[in-house]
């Protein structure tokens, strides 16, 4: 799915112009980012739930040299389908 595929469902289940609907898949994608900012979580009933999951440093290999490297903590986002959508797929 990309931002183009949501953009065209919207254009057409609401017959708005494509410009529009490109303004309201950009807007709603930007209030995700800006929830899972503040809050850590964001659901989305029927579908499933995002959450902000941390990170802890840890060592890895380069995989073109074999060489050790460190990553650093950092945080990154997951999905937890949600039973409805479970079912369905």
């Amino acid at each position: 799915m990309s931002k183009a595929f949501i953009a065209k469902v919207l254009q057409q289940s609401t017959e708005v112009t494509g410009a529009a609907a490109n303004r309201a898949t950009n807007e709603l994608i930007r209030a995700i980012v800006g929830e899972l900012k503040r809050t850590g979580k964001f659901t989305l009933p029927s579908f499933g739930t995002f959450i902000v999951r941390k990170t802890k440093a840890r060592k890895a290999l380069n995989p073109r040299t074999g060489e050790s490297i460190r990553v650093k903590a950092g945080k990154t986002v997951r999905f937890k389908a949600s039973p409805v959508l479970k079912r369905a797929v």
